[in-house]
């Protein structure tokens, strides 16, 4: 059963309910990605130059601490999450 996040949708500055999100996986083709380069991929961030103000922001944690650096190398067996939706990455084949 695949992993999910719970996301709240709001209306009018009120939550109206909770619906559930696919939790995403991104395989490494190398030791690591850059975490603005994987929020780019992952398309969470509509350009680079988005994903590092999204991360300057302090939008984005991983393994469940904010992160403000944009080159963060991230690793397999960590966990990004960004607006409710969490990237899972793995390990090279």
């Amino acid at each position: 059963m695949p992993e999910a996040a719970a996301a709240v949708v709001y209306h009018g500055g009120l939550s109206c309910f909770t619906r559930s999100m696919p939790a995403l996986h991104f395989t490494l083709t190398g030791d690591y990605i850059e975490l603005h380069n994987l929020l780019k991929i992952m398309g969470l961030a509509d350009s680079g130059g988005s994903a590092k103000a999204r991360v300057a922001m302090g939008d984005v944690t991983v393994n469940g601490q904010v992160e403000m650096r944009k080159t963060c190398k991230i690793r397999a067996g960590q966990k990004v999450k960004i607006d409710g939706q969490t990237i899972h990455v793995r390990a090279p084949k």
